[in-house]
C-alpha cells in the first residue's frame, strides 16, 4: 500500500478493498519499524490517527467522503495542530501545545478527511538546507543514511521517500520544499505566494514563507495542493482569487509550450552529472512537443545575498516574540528580567537560528537599514521584474533544482556560506513569489537529481500538468530507496 498512488488508495477505500483504519495501521507499523533509521518524525500521533481513520470510514460509508478522505498524511512540525506539540524542531517550543489548528491542517483533516500520522522533523524554525539544525537530531536521507535529506523540510521528504507516509506537507522560504524533494527523488511544489494560507504556520520570513506539498508524483501533489489552497480571511496575505482545477490541468499537453532555459542557472557551479541529467530531461520535454529557448534572468545571481539580508531581517522580527515570558522556553535560576531574556533565548535557540537573528538585527539597525535591507528590497524588485519580462516570452522556466546530489553529514556545517549556496537555484522563485516545483529527473551515482520548473503567478495547474506529462513517459519518480521498498 505504501507504493500506491493517492488515486489508487482512494479507489481502494471506496471499493472497500481496505479500510482507512487498516491503511493507517499499515503506515503506523512502518513508522514504528523504519523511522528509527531516519528520524523523520518528531511526534507520532497514533491514537489520533486511528480515531480520524475511524471517522473517515464512517464518512465513506455515509457517502460524504472527498477523494482524500481516509488517506494518511504527515504534517511538517510548524503547522499548528490543536492539542499536539508544535515544536518547529526547536527547544524553544518543545513544550508548546498548539491551542488551534492551522488553516492548512483544518482544510486537510476537518474538511478533506485526511488522517494525520504525526509531525515531521525539520531544520529549527525552518532555517537550514540539510536538516542538521533540528534540536531533535538530524534526519537521514533514505537513499544514503550517511547523507543529508536536504532542508528545511527534511523530515517530510524522508518520511515520504521511505514510504512512511504517502504524502506530507512542507514549507518553502528559500527552497525548503524543492531542494529536499530533489535530494530524495520526490515531487515537491511551492505554490504562488498567497495561494496557501499561512495562518497557523509558524513564521520564519513572512514575505517569503509558503506552504506546499511533497509527494511521489505530480498527480499526488495536485490532489493535496487542491485541498490546501484557497482564500483565507484569517491571513492578510492570502490571495482572494479562485483556485484552478489542478487535476484537470494534469491532462494539458506539453506540445506547443515554450520553455525558457536561463543561462544564469546553467553556470560553472553545476556538477557535471547533474548537467547530464538535466540535458536528458530537456530532450524528453522536447520529445513531448515543447520548444526550449534561451531566456535571460540577469539579476538571478544576486538572489542569495539578497535573500540572506531579507530573510534574517524578517526572522529577527518574527522571533523576537520568544522572550521567555509569554510562551516558549523559560530559563530557570535567573535574577532579573534582562537575564531571563538572554538566558531563555540563548538556551532555546540553536546556533543557526541565533546566527540569523544576529544578522537580521544588524541589517535592521540604525545606520545599516538603508545600506543593507533597503538595497536588498530594491534588488528583490529587479529579480521579480526579470521573471515578469521572461514570462512575456515563455510559458515556463526550466532549471536544475540543486547544484549537486545530497552531500554527507558535517560536510558544510562549518561553512555557513557553502551551506547557503545550496539554495542558489531555488531562492529567486521565493523572492519573486512565483510558483515552482522540483520533480525526479534521474540519478548520479545512485543518488537522485531534481528538475526544477518555474511558472508565472498562479500557474500551478500548468506546472503540475507538465510534470505529470513528463512522469507519464519516465519512471524516475517510481524508484524507491533500498531497504524501504
Amino acid at each position: 500500500m505504501h507504493t500506491s498512488s493517492l488515486k489508487k488508495l482512494s479507489e481502494g477505500l471506496r471499493t472497500r478493498q481496505f479500510s482507512s483504519r487498516e491503511l493507517t495501521q499499515h503506515f503506523l507499523a512502518r513508522i514504528d519499524r523504519l523511522d528509527p533509521q531516519i528520524n523523520s518524525f518528531i511526534t507520532v500521533t497514533a491514537e489520533r490517527a486511528l480515531s480520524q481513520a475511524d471517522a473517515a470510514d464512517r464518512r465513506i460509508a455515509e457517502g460524504t467522503a472527498t477523494a482524500l478522505t481516509g488517506i494518511p498524511i504527515a504534517q511538517k512540525d510548524l503547522f499548528c495542530t490543536e492539542g499536539v506539540r508544535t515544536s518547529c524542531a526547536s527547544r524553544m517550543l518543545d513544550r508548546f501545545i498548539a491551542p488551534y489548528d492551522a488553516t492548512v491542517v483544518k482544510k486537510l483533516h476537518a474538511e478533506a478527511g485526511m488522517v494525520m500520522l504525526g509531525k515531521c522533523n525539520m531544520d529549527e524554525f525552518a532555517m537550514g538546507s540539510s536538516n542538521e539544525t533540528s534540536w531533535y537530531g538530524p534526519v537521514k536521507n533514505p537513499w544514503d543514511l550517511d547523507r543529508v535529506p536536504g532542508g528545511s523540510s527534511g523530515g517530510s521528504v524522508a518520511a515520504v521517500a521511505a514510504g512512511l507516509a504517502p504524502v506530507a506537507t512542507a514549507t518553502d522560504t528559500g527552497g525548503s520544499i524543492r531542494q529536499p524533494a530533489a535530494l530524495t527523488n520526490l515531487t515537491g511544489i511551492k505554490p504562488t505566494y498567497g495561494r496557501v494560507s499561512r495562518f497557523g504556520m509558524i513564521a520564519f520570513a513572512s514575505s517569503l514563507d509558503q506552504g506546499g506539498v511533497v509527494a511521489r508524483s505530480a498527480e499526488d501533489a495536485a490532489y493535496v495542493l487542491q485541498a490546501m489552497s484557497g482564500f483565507d480571511p484569517l491571513d492578510s496575505t492570502s490571495a482572494d482569487r479562485p483556485v484552478d482545477d489542478l487535476l484537470a490541468g494534469l491532462q494539458h499537453p506539453v506540445s506547443g509550450l515554450k520553455i525558457g532555459l536561463p543561462a544564469e542557472f546553467f553556470g560553472d557551479g553545476m556538477a557535471a552529472g547533474v548537467h547530464t541529467v538535466i540535458e536528458a530531461a530537456i530532450k524528453t520535454l522536447e520529445g513531448l512537443g515543447a520548444r526550449c529557448v534561451p531566456v535571460q534572468l540577469p539579476n538571478a545571481p544576486l538572489s542569495v545575498p539578497t535573500y540572506y539580508v531579507v530573510a534574517p531581517a524578517e526572522a529577527s522580527s518574527n522571533l523576537s516574540r520568544y522572550d521567555g515570558v509569554r510562551f516558549g522556553h523559560r530559563a530557570e535560576g535567573v535574577k532579573n528580567l534582562e537575564e531571563l531574556y538572554k538566558k531563555s533565548r540563548g538556551e532555546g535557540f540553536g546556533a543557526e537560528v541565533q546566527r540569523r537573528i544576529m544578522i537580521g538585527t544588524y541589517v535592521l539597525s540604525h545606520g545599516y537599514y538603508d545600506a543593507y535591507y533597503l538595497q536588498a528590497q530594491k534588488v528583490r524588485r529587479l529579480i521579480s521584474q526579470d521573471f515578469r519580462q521572461a514570462f512575456e516570452q515563455v510559458d515556463l522556466i526550466l532549471a536544475p533544482t540543486t547544484t549537486d546530489v545530497a552531500f554527507r553529514f558535517g560536510e558544510k556545517t562549518d561553512d555557513p556560506v557553502a551551506m547557503y549556496l545550496n539554495d542558489v537555484y531555488t531562492i529567486a522563485a521565493n523572492l519573486a513569489g512565483i510558483p515552482a516545483m522540483s520533480l525526479p529527473a534521474g540519478f548520479v551515482d545512485g543518488l537522485p537529481v531534481g528538475l526544477q520548473l518555474m511558472g508565472n503567478y498562479f500557474s500551478e495547474a500548468r506546472l503540475l500538468g507538465v510534470a505529470h506529462q513528463y512522469q507519464q513517459v519516465t519512471a524516475w519518480h517510481t524508484q524507491m530507496p533500498k531497504g524501504f521498498n
